[in-house]
C-alpha cells in the first residue's frame, strides 16, 4: 500500500482550511496531519506534525508565512512548501521564492489545479500558477536578478516586518514581545526603526502601510 503523503495547513481563515481538508480528503494518497492558524502556531508543532508538504498562505497573524518558510526549511528541510495566496504581486512572488519554497498558487485556483500543483511540488519539481508574474520569475529561476525596484521595505529585517504586522493588527508593545519571545526594550527598538526607515510617525500610518504591502487585511 502506498504511503500518503503528509501535508499541513497553515491558513488562517477557518472556512477556508475546512475546504482544503474537503479537497485533500478526495485523495487516498494524501493525509492532513496538522492545521495551524498562524504562522508561530506554525513553527512551534512543524516537528510534530513532520510533513512532506506545507500548504501556506503568506498573510497570517503573529507570524507571517513569509517569515515561516525559513524556519520551515530549518526544522524539515526535506518538506516543501506549496504558497497559496491572493497575493499575485512581483514583490510577494520573488520574496516566497528567494525564501526557498517550491510552489506559488493563487486562491482563485479550482481544485484540479491545486491537486495539479500538490502532485508537481511532492514530485521535486516547481509550480506557479499560470500566467501570474511569469516574466518576473523566468529571470528569477534562471539565475537573473529580479526587477525589482528598491524601496524603504527592502531596508526592514524579518523580525521588523514582524513587528510591523503585529503593531497594525493593534497590538500593544508587552504584547508583541510576549507573542515573539523577546524583551520589551528589544520591541521598542524595533518600533523606533520601523518608524525611522519607513519615515511614518504614528500607528495609523503604520497600519496604512502594513495593508498596502498586505501584511493585514484592506
Amino acid at each position: 500500500m502506498q504511503e500518503k503523503k503528509r501535508i499541513v495547513l497553515a491558513e488562517d481563515q477557518t472556512i477556508l482550511r475546512e475546504g482544503l481538508r474537503t479537497i485533500l480528503s478526495s485523495r487516498a494518497d494524501f493525509e492532513v496531519v496538522g492545521e495551524a492558524e498562524d504562522g508561530l502556531e506554525l513553527t512551534q508543532r512543524l516537528q510534530e506534525w513532520d510533513p512532506d508538504l506545507v500548504l501556506l498562505d503568506l498573510t497570517m497573524p503573529k507570524v507571517t508565512g513569509l517569515s515561516a518558510i525559513g524556519e520551515i526549511k530549518r526544522q524539515c528541510p526535506s518538506a516543501k512548501v506549496l504558497v497559496l495566496t491572493i497575493h499575485d504581486s512581483e514583490e510577494f512572488i520573488v520574496a516566497a521564492f528567494e525564501a526557498g519554497v517550491e510552489g506559488y498558487c493563487l486562491k482563485d485556483a479550482t481544485r484540479n489545479e491545486l491537486l495539479a500543483a500538490i502532485d508537481r511540488v511532492l514530485s521535486g519539481k516547481r509550480y506557479i500558477s499560470p500566467g501570474i508574474a511569469d516574466h518576473v520569475l523566468e529571470g528569477y529561476l534562471h539565475g537573473k536578478e529580479p526587477r525589482l525596484v528598491a524601496s524603504h521595505w527592502d531596508d526592514l529585517t524579518e523580525r521588523e516586518r514582524q513587528v510591523l504586522k503585529l503593531i497594525a493588527e493593534g497590538n500593544k508593545n508587552s504584547e508583541i514581545a510576549e507573542t515573539l519571545c523577546i524583551s520589551m526594550r528589544t520591541v521598542e527598538k524595533h518600533r523606533a526603526n520601523i518608524m525611522e526607515k519607513l519615515d511614518l510617525h504614528n500607528v495609523a500610518d503604520l497600519t496604512a502601510y502594513a495593508m498596502r504591502k498586505g501584511l493585514i487585511p484592506l
